[in-house]
Parts: structure tokens; C-alpha cells; sequence
């Protein structure tokens, strides 16, 4: 990276710039925001995925009948990086079985579903004393074992990025708290009631990756989430660590978007932050990190934004991982008379769900429940015009017609080529789009069917590769043991041969 670029990286948020695209949205967040925030009561069964982050299921730790405590693991992934799944409270497994989670495509997953027994017992916590001497390894090794992901709804794993920035020289750490997709505030009433919490947690984040400098990124709009943060920053007297407030645009939220706002910076396509010296996580992340390192909590519990005009009392709680959505509805007095549509996330990104009865995920940052009169009714979609408006407002500076021509017409690998990866998933195509186009599912369509063909040629190659190992050695094999043969024969032939002497003697 060029001087000019370190010097931009580490002069972040000195200046504010702007990228490419957006949109100026209502906020719609006044409703949650006026009511403090509320731990929904522990319901008669919990249903705990065991896929809640970006890969595969984990293997059961538990059987049928077992007692666990509060923050016992019941799930322990293959890769040791990523570490487990917890209980969320004390009680006995009655089952552990596939049914419907809380997943984009409706799909199953195994669950293991616990009876709480209301006495919410913790296993013996471990927190770590001193945790700015300690070696940062040992921060990153808590960070794995208490399960914590982004919980700013990509849920990789947080020890899996940390261990990645450790081998980079990390110089700026930014935690991302603006929340800029309409409706959602889970990380606002977070950062206004427990600031000390996500102060704290940067400051380990910062310890675990050796980062110079911490900088915490809110909107504009979040007055009082400003005032807390600085009393919070005060209090713990961190000089390193400035708060940066931003034009309230969507989707500004977005790690890339984010970055290039601080530091004018543009993140190449296929390239990480860490690579420019900068790490991003969010606030809530940053919370987690705090519990799990000072008080020895793992993550079993997250805040969630229940809101929408199809809920009678909209608001903030603070639900275990496992819960039904129904229970958090019912903690906000029920469904109006209109509700007609649940959506898990917000209005631009998130998807309908199936049944209220899904349980509530790390990733579960709003449960949105719109009215009838909110649904748009279904139009039916036009041709594309190209006019241009979809690729005007995409934050990723892609070209988004031409992106949905190459996957309906197959044209995967030109798509990938075109930056199909490099999609957010955003809306804000869909959105603008006067055809009324589905853009959006046609580009997840296109990454999964991308996936599984690059799936296709791997195995290919692979079954390839051993056809050709295989002939490879039979060949060798051959010459081998014709090489032998034809040892064995020249052997033979150099022999020296005996002569027999004469008897006299006729035959017998």
C-alpha cells in the first residue's frame, strides 16, 4: 500500500468522505427508542440452533434427558477456531431434532430444545483478572470459547477475525455503531444503556489485535448515544479512543461503506480490511467481548428490536438465544389487528419468515412486523428499461442490469467476473427500480448457484486428479515390473553355462 494510503488509514475519521450511491431513508426508530430496555421472562422451552453463524452445524455435546447449567455448551463446531454453542439457561434437553430455523431459505436445522427448570444457575465463571497483561492469545482463546460472533447480522466468527488481524499489523480499530436501515435501534439502546460495556470492549478488542488507536462511528441522529459514549470514554480516561459521528445514509452501515466514509479509502474487491491496517466490529460484538473476558459469560443472550405498525407496543428487549418470536411479540403486547407480514431484519435487508415460532438467532437484530397497509401490493415485473437508476444508487459500484441479464442467461462466471461477489445485498436496487425487478434474489440466486458450481468443478478436479494419480501409478507399476522382467531375463542370459563331460556310455 502506497504512503498516501497508510497516512488516509490512520488519519480515519479526521475527515468524513462519501461513497458511491445510497439512499436518504425515514428512520421510523422513535417508537422503540422512547421505552427502556426490557428482558423478555425465560419461556417454557427454548429451541437452540446449532448453525448460528456463517458455516456449518455443530455437533451435539449433550444427549436426551441431560441436565445443563446457564453457559454449558451443547454444540462444539469442527473447526477449533470457531468454538460453540451455549445454553442459554439452566434446565434438562428434552430433544435434540431437525426442525424449521430462523434461516433465509426456510430451512431445517438441528435444534436442541431445552426445558428451563426457572432457576437460570450459571455454570462456575472464569473471568479473565487483568486482562491488559495478559497475553492477547489468551484474549482471542476466550473470545472463540464463548461462541461470540458479529452480531451486527454477518455472524462470522469474532475469534476467527481476530486471529486474522493478529497477523496483520492492525493499526485503527473502528466499531461500527450506525445503524443506518430503517426500524432498527437494537445497537442504539445498547450503546445509550450499557456504554460503559462497549467502551470496555474496545479497549480489549484493541489489546487482543495490538490496534494503536479505537474509533467508535455512530449517526448523527443519536444525541444521547453520544452523550453516553463520552461520559463512558471519559470515565475510563482512553485518549486513543474518538468518537465520529456520520451523515445518517444508507447503506453507510455496510464494513466497506463504513471504511471508505472514515478514511476515503475504497477496499479492493477480494481484498480485507485488515490488509489496510483496519479492523471493524460492532458495538454489540464489542459488549459480548466484554462479558466474556471480565465476567466469563459466554454468548447466550442478544438485544432485539421488535417493531412495525403490525405490533401493539414497539420496543427493545433483551432476548436468550432459543427463544420463540412469539414470546417476544407477546412482550410487546401482541399483534395488532392488521399485522399481516413478519420479517426478520429490517425493511432493505431483511426476509419474511414462516411461522412466529422460529427462535430467536445471534443474527436476530428486529423482528419487524409490518401491517397490511405497509405491503406494497405485488406488481408485475416489467423488462428492464437500463435506466440506469440501479447501478446510480449502488454502493458498491456495480452494474446491477447487467448482473441480472448474466445470471438469468446462465452466465455465471461473467457475473462473477462483473463483481457479483462483491454485492451486499443492499436493496437499494431493488428499491429504485421502476420495472419492478427482483434484483436482489436474483443476485443471491446467482452467488449460491455460483457456489455450487465452483462446488461441481472442485470435485471434478478432484475425481481428475485421482483418475490421473491412479493411471499414473498402474503405469508405474507396469514399467516397474517389466523393468524386473527384463532384469530377471538379462540375468538368465549372463548366467555362465556348465559343460558336461563325455562318458562313453550309450544309452540305457
Amino acid at each position: 500500500m502506497q504512503d498516501s494510503a497508510v497516512e488516509l488509514a490512520r488519519n480515519a475519521g479526521q475527515r468524513l468522505f462519501h461513497f458511491h450511491g445510497g439512499l436518504h431513508l425515514r428512520h421510523h426508530k422513535q417508537a422503540c427508542c422512547q421505552v427502556a430496555l426490557q428482558a423478555v421472562a425465560i419461556p417454557p422451552r427454548l429451541y437452540i440452533p446449532l448453525m448460528q453463524h456463517a458455516g456449518p452445524e455443530a455437533t451435539p455435546l449433550v444427549t436426551i434427558g441431560a441436565h445443563v447449567l446457564k453457559g454449558e455448551p451443547v454444540g462444539r463446531f469442527d473447526e477449533p477456531s470457531i468454538g460453540y454453542v451455549h445454553a442459554p439457561t439452566s434446565g434438562t434437553v428434552t430433544a435434540i431434532a431437525r426442525q424449521a430455523i430462523t434461516h433465509p431459505a426456510g430451512l431445517e436445522g438441528l435444534c436442541v430444545v431445552l426445558k428451563p427448570d426457572g432457576l437460570d444457575r450459571w455454570i462456575q465463571l472464569q473471568p479473565i483478572e487483568h486482562w491488559q497483561s495478559v497475553d492477547p492469545e489468551l484474549i482471542r482463546q476466550r473470545i472463540c470459547e464463548s461462541g461470540i460472533v458479529g452480531l451486527g447480522g454477518a455472524v462470522f466468527p469474532t475469534s476467527k477475525k481476530v486471529e486474522e488481524a493478529r497477523k496483520s499489523a492492525i493499526h485503527t480499530l473502528i466499531l461500527n455503531g450506525a445503524e443506518c436501515e430503517p426500524y432498527i435501534s437494537c445497537d442504539e439502546m445498547l450503546m445509550r444503556e450499557q456504554p460503559d460495556k462497549v467502551v470496555l470492549g474496545a479497549l480489549i478488542l484493541q489489546r487482543a489485535v495490538a490496534a494503536e488507536q479505537v474509533i467508535i462511528a455512530i449517526e448523527d441522529q443519536m444525541g444521547e448515544v453520544f452523550s453516553a459514549l463520552q461520559t463512558a470514554v471519559s470515565k475510563a480516561e482512553c485518549t486513543h479512543i474518538r468518537l465520529v459521528k456520520l451523515r445518517t445514509i444508507y447503506p453507510e452501515g455496510g464494513e466497506k461503506q463504513l471504511i471508505q466514509v472514515l478514511t476515503g479509502l475504497e477496499i479492493p474487491a477480494g481484498c480485507r480490511p485488515p490488509e489496510l491496517g483496519l479492523l471493524c466490529h460492532n458495538v454489540a460484538t464489542a459488549a459480548a467481548v466484554a462479558e466474556a473476558v471480565t465476567e466469563g459469560k459466554p454468548l447466550v443472550q442478544r438485544v432485539v428490536t421488535v417493531t412495525g405498525n403490525g405490533v401493539k407496543r414497539p420496543r427493545n428487549l433483551l432476548a436468550l438465544i432459543g427463544t420463540p418470536i412469539s414470546n417476544l411479540v407477546d412482550a410487546c403486547g401482541g399483534y395488532t389487528q392488521d399485522a399481516a407480514r413478519l420479517v426478520l431484519g429490517g425493511p432493505m435487508m431483511g426476509y419474511a419468515l414462516a411461522s412466529d415460532q422460529n427462535p430467536v438467532i445471534k443474527a436476530a437484530n428486529c423482528i419487524l412486523v409490518l401491517s397490511s397497509r405497509d405491503i406494497q401490493p405485488d406488481q408485475a415485473e416489467m423488462p428492464c428499461i437500463r435506466c440506469g437508476e440501479c447501478a446510480r444508487v449502488c454502493p458498491a459500484l456495480l452494474l446491477p442490469q447487467t448482473l441480472n441479464w448474466q445470471i438469468r442467461n446462465d452466465l455465471l462466471d461473467d457475473a462473477s467476473d462483473s463483481g457479483l461477489g462483491e454485492c451486499i445485498e443492499c436493496g437499494c436496487c431493488d428499491y429504485v427500480c421502476p420495472s419492478h425487478i427482483p434484483l436482489v434474489e436474483w443476485f443471491r440466486f446467482g452467488k449460491s448457484e455460483h457456489h455450487l458450481l465452483a462446488l461441481e468443478r472442485a470435485r471434478s478436479d478432484l475425481a481428475r486428479d485421482r483418475f490421473l494419480a491412479r493411471e499414473a501409478r498402474l503405469e508405474q507399476l507396469k514399467q516397474d515390473r517389466e523393468r524386473r522382467l527384463s532384469e530377471k531375463k538379462h540375468a538368465l542370459q549372463d548366467r555362465p553355462t556348465v559343460e558336461s563331460g563325455t562318458t562313453g556310455q550309450g544309452p540305457a
